[in-house]
């Protein structure tokens, strides 16, 4: 059996003294004595609730995966049974409609900041231990810190002008006056990096329980801030001002090869394997959050964020649906390789058309197993879709589980004890790509030799597809991009449509258009297509310099003392 780090509810009261909504839990209060705040038990106990709170805080309808924010990229539709349902994400969707008062922007941004209050609440008392008497003091404050920068990269992707809270020693009283403008946007990302920087250098290179980050872990962890660093957005909108070389260096410092091989990273030999309980930890997983079941609680540490997107068979509630764009996406033209500009002018045609593998991991189609378990074949009916064709008949794979797994949960919504990776070896290799190929300095071929490595475990990872060619007529053909020289534009192409390919459905395609400053032409153009296929895009539009982030919800403005700015466009 797995050896996890199983994470249990710790009860204790906090003080609710702050005006400041998130902040209103910061500092532990109650009747403790001096001796249990110093004893190690009361010290794992906290450390313990630190990373509970990423299981036990998830929710549904503001999952910490980011799926309900993503329903903002060409990956994926809201799903659900009509545009009513939900309809906060249908405006998110559609970049109309979108207001601060929204309760689920509002959610998500309250519970990220609970995530970082029960870290600092952990780093207060540990900050307080001797070494002798707490010898993995410095490895447990590390572990701390790198799940408050996980918390506040987290907020910056979504809401950019955020709250840096990293000093859990601040008097109560400071809370109130805290800043979402004390720091630049670039100060921001460099305080995120901080505490990935401290967490690097404390962290063993391997950790038994698998929970706990590794020192690979956070130099991944530490690379991705410093990517989304590199492309700067100094003005006062959300324009892109220039890609900063210094940064870029740090992102391939901290993908070196020699730091994830120490902790026995890399790729899998079949792409399945990242998103099938029976292989969770395995070498990609870099980090990741971890659930369970039958682990001696009523329901288990179970994986609720996901419980809306089961699709309508299975009783509720089919959200987060892949698009027809993103479906697509995965066509390959007579060699293997990706048709670039050509793919979506033709709807992917099963029998005729070439296809990448990575496609029947990623989407469930109509006519084929679900999540290969042939008692469930999709079919293009109401019983498979609750939108009645709305939303299209495709299904979401990745995050879900076969519905005869004994990792599954069932009822009103489903849950399963499948982890959430994070982190991917695949994301280490190709941020270091992105970062050669940005720098421009002579190793674009390096850059491509990363992309192929993806791309050649993605032509072999046919294990539990093999017999789709004679079954269904499904042609897959994907293959290694030739090694010759290819100008910085060209290989940025190749790397760009390698993420989107690779990372499907795991909530990060908004976020790399809008780190590239590319997400008003993509989504705009996005909405002309796809209005023909799905129609509530008939009206929708993308502003540029306001879309990219959600605003800063006015519940938090109005309880901030007037230190809050809003965002700009908002």
């Amino acid at each position: 059996m797995k050896k996890i780090l199983y994470i249990a509810t710790i009860g204790f009261t906090l003080l609710t003294s702050s005006c400041n909504d998130f902040l209103d839990r910061q500092v532990p209060q109650g009747i403790v004595t001096g001796d249990q705040i110093a004893s190690p038990e009361y010290v794992d106990n906290l450390v313990i609730s630190a990373y509970a709170i990423w299981a036990t805080g998830d929710d549904i309808n503001s999952s910490f995966s980011l799926w309900n924010y993503d329903v903002r990229s060409d990956d994926c539709y809201k799903g659900g049974s009509g545009t009513e349902d939900g309809g906060v994400f249908n405006a998110l969707e559609i970049s109309k409609g979108i207001n601060t008062t929204d309760w689920n922007i509002n959610d998500i941004w309250k519970r990220l900041y609970q995530c970082i209050t029960r870290a600092n609440t952990a780093l207060q008392s540990l900050d307080l231990m001797d070494e002798k008497t707490y010898p993995l003091k410095d490895q447990r404050i590390a572990e701390m810190r790198f799940l408050r920068g996980h918390a506040h990269f987290m907020l910056k992707e979504l809401f950019k002008k955020i709250v840096i809270v990293n000093d859990e020693n601040m008097d109560p009283d400071a809370y109130n006056e805290l800043s979402n403008t004390t720091y630049t946007n670039n100060e921001q990302w460099q305080k995120i990096a901080d505490d990935f920087q401290f967490a690097y250098d404390n962290l063993p290179e391997v950790q038994i329980e698998k929970g706990r980050p590794t020192q690979a872990a956070a130099a991944a962890y530490l690379a991705k801030t410093y990517l989304f660093k590199a492309y700067r957005q100094d003005g006062v909108n959300n324009n892109i001002t220039g890609i900063d070389e210094e940064d870029l260096k740090q992102v391939v410092k901290y993908t070196d090869p020699l730091i994830m091989a120490k902790a026995g990273y890399g790729l899998e030999n079949d792409y399945s394997m990242n998103f099938l309980p029976q292989y969770e930890n395995g070498a990609e997983s870099v980090w990741a959050i971890q659930y369970s079941i039958n682990d001696g609680t009523y329901n288990g540490n179970l994986n609720w964020g996901m419980g809306l997107t089961t699709p309508q068979i299975l009783g509720c509630c089919d959200f987060h649906k892949p698009s027809q764009n993103l479906v697509n996406a995965f066509k390959t033209d007579s060699q293997g390789k990706p048709l670039f500009n050509t793919y979506d002018n033709e709807n992917y045609e099963v029998t005729t058309d070439n296809v990448d593998p990575r496609l029947f991991h990623t989407v469930g189609m109509p006519g084929f197993p679900y999540k290969y378990n042939e008692g469930y074949l999709i079919q293009k009916n109401d019983d498979w879709s609750r939108s009645k064709g709305l939303y299209g008949y495709y299904v979401s794979l990745k995050e879900n589980v076969d519905p005869d797994c004994d990792c599954l949960k069932k009822g009103s919504y489903w849950a399963s004890s499948l982890n959430h990776i994070v982190i991917r070896y695949a994301d280490v290799l190709l941020m270091r790509a992105e970062a050669l190929i940005q720098l421009n300095d002579g190793r674009i071929a390096d850059a491509i030799s990363l992309i192929n490595d993806v791309r050649s475990r993605a032509a072999g990872s046919t294990m539990l597809i093999f017999n789709y060619k004679e079954e269904y007529g499904v042609n897959f053909k994907v293959t290694p991009y030739e090694l010759k020289a290819y100008t910085q534009d060209e290989a940025m192409k190749m790397l760009k449509w390698e993420r989107r390919i690779e990372f499907g459905m795991e909530s990060s395609r908004f976020f790399d258009l809008v780190r590239w400053g590319e997400a008003k032409d993509v989504i705009n153009a996005y909405y002309v297509t796809e209005a023909a296929r799905c129609s509530i895009y008939k009206n929708a539009g993308f502003t540029e310099n306001k879309n990219e982030y959600l605003p800063i919800p006015f519940e938090q403005i109005s309880a901030s003392n007037g230190n809050y700015t809003q965002n700009f466009g908002w």
